[in-house]
């Protein structure tokens, strides 16, 4: 073994030091300071004189080596050389590296600010863990919802809103994507960044979970085959949340969770001990999907309910607000706003859902009542309207559908929702579905993914097809006119949103040139995931789904108000309640009809008038007109149809 020389060991002591950070590498530096002063002054010494005293030497040295300007001052040529030496390193040593290293020092200390890598000191504020395609909307969602947001402000004692979101990496350019959303703009600057995972301890505890009113769990998108599904970094989030809480001896805040298969609802339940409401991302879409498939045009309803911007809400009310009163009497009271239904409570702090509930029904504080409106406020009594005529709603009866033969639907695309989507076919055991389901993934891994779901095709006569649909040959075998019903589904397998979004409108106008060539036209379907594409294809006659959008609406305003998930899970879902859309000639509607009128025949039959979907487009480009003034006249034109809700 060769021995080590001085000179490397030297080196390595050095570099050790240096790595340890400024304050090492300052220390270093000022050991060279006192080396070089001390070697200076002993330079000096044998001139005598002023220098017979070595430490006035080593000082004089010194002050040569930070201070050029005493460089005037010295006498002699030998004294002269010394002092210029000692200057020139003082500019290299003293006035460079120094400089560099502070330099160094501030720049990174500014970057770990930016990174977000301090803990925030705040309570009641609303955290958001993770940064996916669906934050942006839901930021907006949170700063949009002006009435909800101030009644969650009141209740946790907090005079403004103050939003964190967790992120893998926090950059300027998640700020700049938030002033682009429309919604948001300049309050972007009001959102607090923090860097990290959902998964790590320490991530929490920067983002102060445990004094947060409410914690907002989305799902992360993984990549395709990692073991690492979304759902495990949910359970994972939960863990680390409640073992911090026991830790700190803190309480649980509340928590929306969002979720992809719904198998895994008891593990969530049985991961968090606190209160914690699960949004079940995929099933939300695919029941969506489906509904639209049942009852066509629905998806515009969905578009105004469950996104941000203009249009009606679903709203819960406390029952302390209207205590005493009949259903009946409060809709009289309501003159802007739908009573839809009540939320009675049940066992296991559960709601019992109870829309379209009879006009007598008479509300109590612990109930919650449910109500279409335009805006918060018109949820409550308004002094200077005038009261509405009371309608007594008869007895809701079951409606007996119509069309149940067989529904060929062709599914073109996949992602991780068409498993959730055959379930959701599957679930309506009185309707006769036959499901093709092509895409250019192997047949096999396709599969093992339906099998890994639990899912029998079987019981919606499915097939697996392998073929493109961006090939055109392709797309005209599959004959897609044959079908009453054609979705595109949105790729999560593809880089990112405007790609997979890139493919699925490529696709559809593929599929409208094929369209243009058939007698007969199937409904179509497409999901989108990236809310700026929303607006490329204006005028197209398809229905489309902006998922991450309606996601985010419903993890926010469940945030918010936490009895809205079992309502949206009612509504959207077989059996209960639902919207319908029906022929006006079915019901004995006079010449001339305004919207209270229709609201009074509509209930004699046990049925809620929520609008109508006009034939022809308005300037906008919009079919549905929902809760219209009440005193404003229907003037129903050919191929209109009323939207109500009834029991199914």
């Amino acid at each position: 073994m060769l021995p080590f020389r001085v000179v490397d060991r030297v080196k390595f002591i050095v570099e050790r030091q240096l790595v340890k950070g400024a304050g090492f590498q300052l220390l270093v530096v000022g050991i060279f300071i006192g080396l070089i002063s001390l070697i200076g002054g002993m330079l000096v010494v044998p001139q005598g004189g002023e220098f017979e005293d070595a430490g006035s030497a080593i000082w004089w040295a010194f002050l040569r080596l930070t201070d050029p300007g005493y460089l005037g001052d010295d006498v002699g040529t030998w004294q002269r050389i010394v002092s210029t030496l000692l200057t020139v390193s003082g500019y290299v040593v003293f006035m460079g590296t120094l400089v560099a290293i502070l330099t160094r020092w501030l720049i990174a200390k500014m970057q770990d600010l930016e990174r977000g890598l301090t803990p925030v000191t705040l309570k009641n504020h609303i955290v958001v863990l993770g940064w996916t395609p669906q934050t942006p909307p839901l930021v907006a969602e949170l700063f949009g919802s002006s009435g909800r947001m101030q009644r969650f402000l009141e209740k946790h004692d907090a005079q403004k809103l103050r939003l964190v979101v967790l992120s893998e990496e926090a950059s300027a350019g998640q700020v700049h994507e938030l002033i682009n959303e429309p919604g948001v703009g300049r309050r972007a600057r009001e959102v607090i960044f923090r860097s990290g995972t959902a998964i790590q301890p320490e991530a929490l505890h920067r983002v102060a979970c445990l004094d947060a009113a409410a914690v907002i769990v989305p799902s992360q998108v993984q990549d395709a085959g990692s073991l690492l599904t979304s759902d495990v970094g949910t359970v994972k989030a939960l863990l680390s949340i409640a073992a911090e809480a026991r830790h700190l001896r803190g309480s649980l805040p509340f928590v929306v969770a969002e979720i992809q298969d719904m198998r895994k609802l008891q593990v969530i339940e049985r991961a968090y001990p606190g209160a914690v409401e699960v949004v079940a991302g995929d099933a939300t879409i695919s029941r969506l999907m489906v509904q639209n498939v049942l009852h066509p045009n629905l998806s515009e309803v969905y578009n105004e309910l469950l996104t941000a911007g203009e249009g009606n809400e679903i709203y819960v009310r406390g029952g302390e607000t209207a205590e005493g009163l009949t259903l009946g009497e409060l809709a009289s009271q309501r003159p802007h706003a739908i009573v839809l239904g009540l939320l009675h409570p049940g066992a296991e702090h559960r709601w019992q859902v109870d829309l379209m509930a009879p006009s007598d029904t008479v509300i109590r504080p612990e109930d919650r009542i449910v109500l279409l409106a335009r805006d918060y406020a018109h949820t409550g009594p308004d002094l200077k309207a005038e009261a509405l005529v009371r309608i007594e709603r008869a007895a809701a009866v079951p409606s007996v559908r119509t069309g149940s033969g067989l529904h060929r639907v062709l599914v073109l695309g996949w992602n991780r929702r068409a498993t959730s989507l055959a379930s959701e076919f599957a679930s309506y055991r009185d309707r006769r579905f036959e499901l093709d389901l092509v895409s250019a993934i192997p047949l096999e891994e396709r599969q093992r993914e339906i099998a890994r779901y639990g899912i029998d095709l079987a019981s919606v006569n499915g097939r697996l097809l392998e073929a493109d649909y961006m090939v055109d040959e392709d797309l005209r075998k599959l004959d897609p006119a044959s079908y009453h019903t054609v979705m595109l589904l949105s790729s999560d397998r593809i880089g990112s949103g405007e790609e997979a979004d890139a493919r699925a409108m490529v696709g559809y106008l593929q599929l409208e040139e094929i369209l243009a060539e058939s007698s007969s036209r199937p409904q179509v379907i497409m999901e989108l995931s990236d809310p700026d594409n929303r607006h490329l294809l204006y005028g197209h006659k398809s229905e489309m789904l902006i998922s991450p959008m309606i996601l985010s609406h419903v993890l926010a305003q469940v945030a918010l108000r936490r009895e809205l998930r079992v309502v949206l899970d009612e509504l959207f879902t077989v059996g209960g309640a639902e919207i319908q859309f029906r022929d006006p000639a079915d019901y004995p509607l006079p010449a001339s009809t305004d919207f209270r009128l229709l609201e009074k025949i509509v209930a004699d039959r046990g049925e809620i008038a929520l609008g109508l979907f006009r034939a022809a487009p308005d300037e906008r480009g919009r079919h549905l007109t929902m809760n219209p003034p009440r005193k404003q006249y229907l003037d129903l034109q050919a191929g209109d149809r009323l939207m109500v809700m009834s029991k199914t």
